[in-house]
């Protein structure tokens, strides 16, 4: 039988609540519903409002038991208290303005209903899995020393071969043990066995175009609906508070393995506008308009929202904090962070390293459509210059692959005359030299990458650019881009299942595709087993050799130069012990040719090759004592010498 003792406890009087002494704990400075075990607190910021009030249910759907009202303590906004726990207990808002009546969920809820319908009241100390408490972030010496790992949750594990029970929803990263077809790891093992420090989930608040209900509904999320409340169809029962605790445990599980979390988030625009519960709200005031009056679109979707006013900073700023601190985040990915403005990106920082000083910030520095801001009050790529807000670089992107979905090839499938960009991202972006001058202040700057979740995969891209390229060659070139990403300062990121040669089918934009094109085919491990095991070498070279990863541009400028070569090749040598290093002198050759090529080292040494266009690691290939090398068509190859 459904427990309805709240309905007694509501028959408190008005008197009695009013004089109730209210908890201090109770008021917090962002709005929202806070609850603990003795009471419960309402507080919103409602513009332009004649009345308002919470209705109360105990149930999903149908009618309402009780209403709460509202009374405006201060200028808009609207605040009642209750001596109950309303612990799950569904609600919504009530507004009236005039003769209209608006029912919603509120912008700041921490849970909600089935597919959205109600929010639900949360005591968030009520979520927690055992050893919450205990559970600490990953430490970080430097942003340069994380590897990143984007991956979307339902991809990680829906395709049958994964072998997880928990296929496409949080639990399925807190499972140990999984295996493909062939006894390969898979999921959570397949992430230790690679070597990643982080991983970064695309969007996992509740965003609006799936079905929680419906098995089969898929979209990768970049729709925002409630931003404080995680997405319910990633749930095992989207109803209740399993999605908070479930993600929570997913945070929890990665911990204990020592993997950070980042959280992709999506501030720039929401998926509705007149029906968003900001406009609700607060009608007019949280999207940027053009002169004419009509919302702007800078997002290319529909709106965008204006992060330069007060109340829409507060938001922002307030939500990030809430995520770090409510489910103990290790990063954010803001998506366009082109349209937000740079004051607002400072300040989300400035607060979230007071939660974790080892917290990662970056994002897209670009907009889809010109936005109604000038672009020097924008987060765009310069912008974070000096700031310690990292930028995706698509400048390295476009120079290593070619443009991302045409047949335009780039540095790794021949194109030569990329040499200089590709200097530039060897340096971290910074300016290294009269000739070399880059975006970035620091290298902890830059977020180097040739593929992530939009546009064609990786391996995909190269098919396309090298139709008549056999696939071994293909493997080639594809090992050649991840080498440069993974022996370049800066921040290195990788799309989940680059690993094993991802595929997407040729399909560029599969946001809403299902499935059968997004999932992780975890049979592919299997069949490119040697390029994963290339990319966990490269991955545990850069972890224990720090020249890779040097924290500043004086490092840079001091343990990095590059050796003469001709075009279409670049050599630099890292040392002597760059870094703090144990080798004393690395040498590192992007060899874009199609053919063998003969290097001059620095002088006759006795060298020990750990890369080359077969193998990756720290283990010795091959060793010799000459002043040259022949450096294998399409290919990295890494020496180092301790003479």
């Amino acid at each position: 039988m459904a427990d309805r003792s709240f309905l007694n406890a509501a028959r408190v009087s008005e008197t009695e609540e009013r004089t109730a002494r209210r908890p201090a704990a109770w008021f917090r400075q962002e709005p929202g519903i806070l609850a603990d075990k003795d009471s419960t607190g309402f507080n919103f910021w409602i513009k332009n409002t004649d009345r308002a009030a919470v209705k109360i249910s105990e149930f999903e759907t149908g009618e309402f038991q009780e209403e709460i009202k509202l009374e405006e303590t201060a200028e808009d906004y609207w605040t009642a208290w209750t001596a109950r726990n309303l612990h799950g207990r569904y609600y919504l808002l009530e507004i009236e303005r005039g003769s209209s009546r608006i029912l919603t969920v509120d912008p700041w809820a921490r849970a909600v209903a089935t597919n959205s319908r109600r929010g639900l009241i949360v005591d968030l100390e009520c979520t927690d899995p055992p050893g919450w408490q205990e559970d600490s972030n990953p430490a970080l010496d430097s942003p340069v020393d994380a590897i990143i790992y984007e991956v979307h949750v339902r991809d990680f594990s829906s395709h049958p071969e994964s072998g997880l029970q928990h296929r496409g929803k949080y639990l399925a990263f807190t499972e140990r043990g999984s295996s493909n077809a062939a006894g390969l790891s898979t999921g959570l093992d397949h992430l230790v066995e690679l070597g990643v420090t982080h991983v970064q989930l695309m969007p996992v608040f509740d965003f609006a175009t799936v079905d929680d209900t419906d098995p089969g509904d898929y979209n990768w999320g970049y729709d925002p609906l409630y931003y404080n409340s995680p997405e319910g169809s990633y749930a095992s029962n989207p109803a209740d508070f399993s999605r908070i605790t479930e993600l929570k445990k997913l945070v929890l599980a990665l911990h204990n393995l020592g993997i950070g979390v980042i959280m992709d988030v999506v501030y720039n625009h929401t998926y509705y506008t007149g029906k968003s519960a900001l406009e609700k709200i607060a009608p007019g005031y949280f999207y940027r308009q053009i002169p004419e009056g009509e919302i702007a679109n800078g997002s290319g979707v529909g709106n965008e929202t204006a992060s330069e006013k007060e109340k829409v900073r507060e938001f922002i700023v307030n939500s990030v904090c809430y995520w770090a601190r409510e489910y103990h985040l290790d990063g954010f990915r803001f998506d366009l962070m082109g349209l937000i403005d740079k004051k607002t990106m400072l300040t989300l920082k400035r607060e979230l390293k007071k939660i974790n000083e080892d917290i990662l910030i970056y994002g897209e520095p670009w907009y889809a459509l010109p936005p109604q801001l000038k672009e020097e009050r924008l987060m765009v790529k310069g912008q974070q210059r000096g700031t310690g807000i990292a930028i995706f670089n698509d400048d390295y992107r476009n120079a290593i692959k070619g443009c991302n979905d045409g047949v335009e090839t780039g540095f790794a499938s021949g194109r030569s005359e990329f040499y200089r960009e590709i200097k530039r991202g060897v340096v971290g972006q910074i300016n290294y030299s009269d000739r070399l001058q880059g975006f970035a202040r620091s290298p902890e700057e830059t977020v180097n990458y040739v593929s992530c979740h939009d546009n064609l995969t990786l391996w995909d891209k190269l098919a396309k650019s090298c139709p008549h390229d056999t696939s071994r060659t293909l493997v080639s070139l594809d090992r050649m881009a991840q080498a440069i990403i993974m022996t370049s300062q800066g921040v290195p990121f990788l799309q989940g299942g680059e690993e094993f040669l991802r595929t997407k089918f040729g399909h560029n934009n599969s946001y809403r595709a299902g499935d059968e094109i997004n999932a992780l085919k975890w049979g592919r491990k299997t069949k490119y087993k040697d390029t994963f095991h290339y990319y966990r070498g490269l991955i545990e070279l850069r972890k224990n050799h720090p020249a890779f990863r040097l924290q500043n541009p004086e490092d840079i400028r001091k343990y990095l130069r590059f050796l003469e070569s001709p075009e279409g090749i670049v050599v630099f040598k890292l040392g002597p012990r760059a870094g703090g290093d144990s080798w004393k002198e690395i040498t590192v050759i992007y060899n874009a040719w199609w053919e063998w090529v003969k290097i001059k080292l620095n002088g006759k040494k006795r060298y020990h090759v750990v890369v080359d266009d077969r193998r990756a690691g720290t283990d010795t290939i091959e060793s010799f004592r000459r002043a040259d090398v022949d450096a294998p068509p399409h290919s990295v190859m890494i020496l180092y010498s301790n003479e």
